[in-house]
């Protein structure tokens, strides 16, 4: 989930810097960044029937991007979430989105993503699409990723999305939990 995002993020500031004439040089943006974890955030949502629902985020996560200088569509995000870092403020739901109703942490240690292709939008903006892999299972997303700055050696982009835990085998508590996790994530990434 959170990969695709990050793929999307990076792909669309490759895409914003060679459109705009007072931005950064598409050339000086590309290079290999690692996504920081200060500067950084992975949120989400997912609504409840009757109104509230449940809000958390996760605490560890890691990535990398390579921009591709020359094409764009040739860029590559790699992404991984723990889902033991998962958190929501309150112990007993934390506890239930471990176990094996939800993300199995104990034997699934990680969520991965790879992207697999870079869709520019706008100026500033892409979709990225990619295979995330969670619990064992393995299924195509899309993020939408804006570009929000770029300096030096650092690139920072907001990405969204929304991802269906059926697809993942996490669908409990459906239907008084929505099926839909909607995640907005901002990330940092460093060249080097």
């Amino acid at each position: 989930m959170s990969l695709r995002i990050l793929g999307v993020a990076t792909l669309l500031a490759l895409g914003s810097i060679s459109s705009s004439a007072t931005a950064v040089a598409l050339s000086d943006a590309a290079g290999r960044y690692a996504v920081s974890p200060s500067g950084s955030s992975i949120h989400f949502v997912i609504g409840k029937a009757g109104g509230g629902g449940l809000n958390g985020a996760f605490g560890r996560f890691k990535g990398t991007i390579r921009i591709d200088g020359g094409d764009i569509g040739r860029s590559h995000v790699d992404f991984t979430i723990y889902p033991d870092s998962v958190g929501t403020g309150q112990g007993r739901i934390d506890a239930f989105l471990k176990s094996d109703a939800v993300f199995d942490a104990a034997r699934s240690r990680q969520i991965t993503f790879r992207s697999t292709s870079v869709q520019r939008t706008g100026d500033n903006s892409a979709v990225i699409t990619g295979q995330l892999t969670a619990r064992g299972h393995t299924n195509t997303e899309k993020f939408t990723a804006t570009l929000q700055g770029v300096n030096g050696g650092q690139i920072r982009f907001h990405v969204s999305g929304n991802v269906y835990r059926s697809r993942y085998h996490m669908d409990a508590g459906t239907p008084i939990y929505s099926n839909v996790v909607g995640f907005d994530m901002q990330f940092t990434g460093h060249r080097g």
